[in-house]
């Protein structure tokens, strides 16, 4: 009788320098299993905010309405694939694919809700999701598509006879989390109403936005500011550096320029910097002021200590690019952009004022009262500014370098 080897031939045995290179190739195979299990890892242990304490990207929730009272959804919520890669971006099924009503018969949220996600979530996804009341019904399974820094579904509702007038969306998980949501509705006589959801308030009533809603635009950018430890830390380390009201004032608006500048220069889509590499520098500018901040306490001087505008101006400039991710992530229509980024700005000019105004009233009032603060005390926030520069840098950067080993 013949075997399969007497029909496929017998098997050559391996030399060995075969065996050595299939050995090599199996140690190859193993060590990229590995480095993408380890950036999975990382992502998933580090909890991705501190990586990402500069960059509170929005979720974004549009209701354009059709003949019919009908309405096309789509629901972009962040996720941290673009930290990692497109690499792992990739292996999370990077593609476009509907959802089968089959999947979705048992399937609920945490929160109890019947899911439109037919699979469980990434670990890299915000659990939040849009709920509409029973009488909108969806009118199709909804369509998924992954990007590097985004999940996307898209899919059908229809609506009563009145359509979304005085209907409740609300967004659940909103409230455990530290983002914000952006809805904006598309009506059929081109009025466009928008609305900042937070997670102290996650519930939209839609009969009483019918406006332009542009407010929303400004709240977004009060909250990406002071959501942003990394750079309300930068703003921190400058005022430990510069005692002088009149260069204080000057540096401050130096690095307002210069942000304001890429800030509009990379939302409007002229240039643009890679995410990885923008997110390391970010950190690098924190840990830079940290001996600046030890040089002053000494007495000691530096260009920087000189010069303060200079180096808020140029860091300014990679801050900038940070902001723009906040707005330019929500792919509004290019008519809207103009003044969304005016509002935006403001918001983050605002609250950037305010988060300076709080620490010189707390500085001065200290002074007033005459407290006295233990020499360690008084070295906390520049240490604070340092340590956590250093910690950020090198976290991003291990992000970063796990990003190009492929």
């Amino acid at each position: 009788m013949r075997t399969c080897t007497d029909i496929a031939g017998a098997v050559p045995e391996r030399t060995p320098r075969s065996r050595r290179r299939a050995d090599g190739w199996a140690r190859a195979t193993g060590v990229r299993s590995a480095i993408r299990g380890l950036r999975l890892l990382v992502a998933v242990l580090t909890g991705i905010t501190p990586a990402f304490a500069h960059e509170i990207r929005p979720g974004y929730l549009e209701l354009r309405e059709e003949p019919a009272n009908r309405y096309q959804v789509l629901w972009k919520v962040p996720t941290a694939a673009a930290a990692l890669g497109e690499e792992l971006a990739e292996s999370l099924g990077q593609t476009s694919r509907p959802i089968t009503e089959a999947a979705l018969a048992n399937r609920r949220e945490p929160c109890g809700c019947p899911s439109l996600w037919a699979r469980p979530r990434s670990p890299l996804t915000v659990s939040i999701h849009p709920v509409f009341p029973p009488e909108v019904r969806p009118l199709a399974p909804p369509v998924v598509r992954h990007e590097t820094d985004a999940e996307l579904w898209t899919w059908p509702v229809q609506a009563p006879g009145d359509g979304l007038a005085g209907a409740e969306i609300t967004v659940h998980g909103l409230q455990a989390s530290t983002m914000d949501v952006l809805v904006r509705i598309v009506f059929r006589d081109g009025q466009v109403a928008t609305r900042l959801l937070t997670p102290t308030a996650p519930v939209l009533v839609v009969e009483a936005t019918r406006r332009t809603g542009a407010g929303g635009y400004l709240r977004l950018g009060v909250a990406h500011i002071l959501l942003g430890v990394d750079h309300l830390l930068f703003v921190l380390g400058l005022l430990l550096i510069v005692p002088d009201r009149w260069m204080l004032l000057k540096t401050v608006t130096a690095f307002t320029l210069a942000h304001s500048l890429t800030l509009a220069v990379a939302t409007l889509g002229y240039a643009a910097a890679p995410l990885e590499p923008l997110n390391a520098a970010i950190a690098l500018s924190i840990l830079f002021l940290g001996p600046e901040v030890v040089r002053f306490r000494r007495g000691e001087t530096s260009f920087t200590l000189r010069h303060p505008w200079v180096v808020a101006f140029a860091f300014g400039l990679l801050h900038g690019f940070g902001f723009a991710s906040g707005l330019s992530t929500l792919g509004l229509p290019a008519g809207e952009i103009p003044l969304a980024l005016l509002l935006f700005n403001l918001g983050v000019e605002a609250g950037q004022v305010g988060f300076v105004l709080l620490v010189l009233a707390l500085g001065t009032s200290f002074r007033v009262l005459e407290v006295r603060w233990p020499r360690m005390v008084q070295a906390l926030p520049g240490f604070a500014v340092g340590s956590l520069g250093a910690f950020w840098f090198v976290q991003r950067t291990a992000l970063m370098v796990m990003g190009w080993s492929r």
